[in-house]
């Protein structure tokens, strides 16, 4: 009974308990539903969603944040979203690489987000001006704006954000001055590199005590730096190159107790070298002084820098010997760049090798006379075991055998020196080498290696081959098909013959880059398949044959040039499935037929020039050229300025007809586009569609047959800078449009059959006369101004100097006459009056008296009055017109 009573009483309370626990429990998991973030917030964010579109595809496949923002959920659950635990207000947007894409309005609903703490918008698309809004998210400690393209001058009132401890502006198109930013106390990392800011270092930020981070790099900054930059007290790290400071460095930056980071190459700054007083130990790890306009000898107190890990004093005109021995202190050190310092001293590297710095695994000693005689070779076992080594230019004229125990080097360049021979075989057996620049010597080959020394390529590194601008002949060596991990591989300007290897297929996986042009290779292309091919230069050598179809699974390549061989084919409309495509020469070559529709997204170069091309080009031929319509569509986020490789080490190159003139781009601009159609059979209308390639700079459809109108479309090229149609058979008026296109600093219009007036843009009134030539219809001031020589009437004198010198010539005659009839006297009486009437009567019969013709009398006096006339100024200077005349008159 106690048993059951006592089970009775049990169920009330468990089920008390029950309830209890199952409203709490609601409770607790419905907080949020309760506590949802303000509908304020919650609609304005949305609103700021709408503001802008979803650039696809999206950055590494990355789906943006803003996908997850929908009203059947929480804000403060969404992505890139954060509200306060306690007041569920939205304090945190990250929005980071969520490729939005349009302009930040100044009525932007993000403005009403009023207590954000962090702001960050980071790697999108976003473009135009910041609005002077900003400065109502007064509360914001972290704002970073980096990586998009924002353009304009910074609003003052983003220095009125007080709470700021980051800024990051980075890598957009900011310009201007900064603003006043002396407000912001808190502030610890300033960041606006890779703008174009200009005008003098900031002195507003030499306020800001809390600064520990500070970057200024490429921009355009002028002037001194502040003498008194020990004001940043704080200061750990400062980045300022690729400027144009100028003035001394104060020495007072290096006694500002935290720094350890210093940064200050590729600017203007002038003067001696001074590092202060230095008492206590610098906790100073990298100095980066080079390419500037120092002057003197390297200061001895550097030797007090004993925590330095990288020392770049490159280009410091020290005038006269250098003692290696101050750098003997500097035992952590691991970068030291001493190239082109103008000394007198020349360099021992086995020394430096058996010096004490222990440490050391960058040595770059190029543009100094650097000896590399093995002096001790005995004690090779005690050599400093170096990781890269820079020996450019240094006038060694034999390969340094002293590397040969360098079983640590990766990178070695003695690219610019004097060194004869054959490439040594131990260098392929260094076991780390990864990196080799042999160029612009004078080496005829390659050293066979032993059997030995070939099974080194059982594990291969090397990575990076230049052997360009040399010497070499025969074949390309077989080994370089061992080498299963190279990337990028140049042999161009050689002597090599014979055909492509195609053993070169074992690098199918790996070679990114291959550059064999201006060679004497022959046969046909191969036909392997290269995955990770980017560039592609077989250009001036003498193959035949069609282009592999092969190339349709290149799918990463960027850059493809077979100009000037005999490659006999169609035009390769299949390459248009190569969407990285931006670069296609295929001029000199024997490629014929029709030019098919293809679409090219990404192609910023086409040069098919100087082939057989023939047929007629449909009128929206170059509407998908989107690269060459809009660069903003496909831009390139790297950062990299020129066609290459990501490292700089390799740079694409090509030939290109510009303003009428050949000539070769050492580096390609990833901005830069062209077009050349010219010396080909093309006929028929010019597409009207060349209209859309807005972002295009150099235009060429010269010597062909096009006919019909010049389209009025091309006055929408406003980036254009050289246009050639000349030798066609176009017909009707120059557009005017072309007038205002204010870039247009080359054209030809020449042997055409164009009529009407010449538009009178300042661009058309700088041209040569003979850009219009063999077009009899054109007119107009603008022509008038350009062929004033040859449009210039004839002056009036000229007209009758033809009866007057036939005259002349009657009289004198009469006068001999006179002289011979009555006597000898009175003819020279006669003669004597007609003489002082006319001397030059006087000068043709004396002229007779000599043997000479009439005729040759004339002749000779008119061609020295045309040379008299050519040397007189610009303003008696007679026409075309004229000298034409006389040229007649004294035939």
């Amino acid at each position: 009974m106690k048993s059951f009573w006592n089970s009775r009483s049990i169920i009330p309370i468990t089920l008390s308990f029950l309830f209890l626990f199952t409203y709490n429990f609601t409770a607790v998991f419905a907080a949020p539903a309760r506590h949802l973030c303000h509908p304020v917030q919650r609609d304005a964010l949305l609103k700021f969603k709408n503001e802008f579109e979803i650039k696809k595809p999206c950055l590494d496949g990355i789906s943006p944040k803003t996908e997850s923002w929908t009203n059947n959920k929480d804000c403060c659950y969404w992505d890139g979203v954060t509200c306060d635990a306690k007041s569920w207000v939205v304090i945190e947007l990250d929005l980071s690489r969520s490729c939005l894409h349009g302009r930040l309005h100044s009525n932007s609903s993000l403005f009403k987000v009023k207590n954000l703490v962090t702001l960050d918008l980071s790697y999108n698309y976003f473009s135009g001006h910041i609005s002077s809004s900003i400065g109502n998210l007064s509360h914001l400690t972290i704002l970073d704006l980096s990586k998009n393209y924002f353009s304009g001058w910074i609003p003052s009132s983003v220095g009125n954000l007080s709470h700021l401890t980051f800024l990051d502006l980075s890598n957009n198109d900011f310009f201007g001055e900064l603003p006043f930013f002396g407000s912001m106390n808190q502030l610890n990392i300033l960041n606006v590199d890779f703008n174009t800011f200009s005008g003098n270092f900031p002195h507003s930020l030499l306020n800001l005590g809390m600064l520990s981070d500070l970057y200024l790099s490429h921009n355009q900054f002028t002037g001194p730096l502040p003498s008194n930059m020990s004001s940043l007290y704080n200061l750990e790290y400062f980045q300022a190159w690729d400027n144009s400071f100028s003035g001394t460095l104060s020495s007072s930056l290096f006694t500002i107790p935290p720094l350890t980071y210093v940064d200050l190459r590729d600017n203007q700054l002038k003067g001696t070298l001074e590092f202060g007083n230095i008492s206590s130990p610098s906790k100073l790890i990298s100095l980066d002084l080079g390419n500037n306009n120092f002057i003197g000898p390297i200061p001895t107190s550097i030797s007090k820098l004993v925590n330095l890990q990288d020392l770049d004093l490159s280009r410091l005109n020290t005038q006269g010997p250098v003692d290696f021995s101050i750098f003997s202190n500097l035992k952590s050190l691991q970068l030291l760049n001493l190239s082109h310092l103008n000394t007198t001293t020349s360099i021992d590297l086995n020394a430096i090798l058996h010096s004490n710095l222990k440490s050391i695994f960058s040595l770059d000693l190029s543009g100094n006379h650097v000896s590399t005689t093995n002096k001790s070779s005995g004690a090779n076992h005690h050599s400093q075991m170096i990781s890269q080594l820079y020996l450019s230019g240094c006038g060694i004229t034999e390969f340094p055998e002293l590397l040969r125990t360098q079983n640590k080097l990766t990178n070695l360049d003695i690219s610019n020196n004097r060194i004869k021979g054959h490439v040594p075989g131990w260098l392929w057996t260094l076991p780390t080498l990864k990196f080799v620049d042999l160029s612009y010597n004078m080496f005829i080959g390659f050293e066979r290696s032993t059997k030995l020394e070939q099974s080194s390529f059982s594990k291969p590194s090397m990575q990076y081959l230049v052997g360009s601008n040399n010497n070499f002949t025969g074949k390309i060596p077989s080994f370089i098909c061992d080498m299963r991990s190279l990337i990028t591989l140049d042999l161009s300007s050689n002597n090599l013959n014979g055909s492509i290897p195609h053993c070169m297929g074992n690098l199918k996986s790996t070679l990114s880059f291959l550059n064999l042009r201006q060679n004497q290779l022959s046969g046909d292309l191969p036909n392997n398949t290269f995955s990770r091919l980017r560039s592609l230069d077989v250009g001036h050598n003498q193959l035949t044959g069609k282009l592999p179809r092969s190339l349709i699974h290149f799918s990463t390549l960027e850059v493809l040039n077979v100009e000037s061989n005999r490659i006999n084919d169609t035009f390769p409309v299949w390459l248009s499935s190569l969407k990285q495509l931006q670069v296609l020469v295929l001029r000199s070559n024997e490629f014929h037929g029709p030019i098919r529709q293809a679409s090219f997204p990404m192609l910023r170069i086409i040069d098919i020039s100087d082939n057989h091309f023939n047929g007629t080009l449909p009128s929206n031929y170059f509407v998908s050229w989107s690269a060459m319509s809009s660069l903003k569509a496909n831009e390139d986020r790297s950062g990299e300025k020129y066609m290459g490789d990501f490292f700089g080490y390799y740079h694409d190159s090509m030939v290109l007809t510009n303003k009428g003139i050949e000539m070769e781009l050492v580096r390609i601009l990833k901005i830069y586009t062209a077009l050349d159609f010219s010396g080909n059979k093309l006929e028929g209308e010019i597409p009207r569609s060349i209209g859309t390639l807005k972002e295009l700079h150099v235009l060429n459809l010269s010597y062909n047959a096009f006919t019909h109108h010049i389209p009025s479309s091309m006055g929408n090229l406003t980036a254009l800078e050289s246009l050639d149609v000349s030798k066609n058979k176009l017909s009707g008026e120059i557009p005017q449009e072309l007038g205002n296109l204010s870039y247009l600093a080359y054209m030809n219009f020449s042997h055409n059959q164009l009529v009407g007036l010449v538009p009178g843009g300042t661009q058309f009134r700088r041209q040569k006369c003979s850009s219009f030539e063999e077009n009899s219809g054109l007119f107009g001031p603008a022509l008038d101004e350009v062929c004033r020589e040859i449009h210039t009437p004839p002056p009036q004198q000229h007209e009758t100097l033809k009866p007057e010198d036939e005259n002349e010539e009657v009289l004198s005659w009469v006068a001999a006459a006179i002289g011979f009839g009555p006597g000898i006297v009175f003819g020279f009486t006669i003669g004597y009056i007609l003489f002082s009437c006319k001397q030059e009567w006087f000068m043709n019969a004396f002229g007779r008296k000599e043997g000479r013709s009439s005729t040759t009398m004339l002749k000779s006096r008119f061609i020295t009055q045309a040379a008299n006339l050519e040397e007189d100024n610009e303003a008696t200077k007679p026409s075309g017109l004229q000298r034409k005349k006389l040229a007649e008159k004294a035939t």
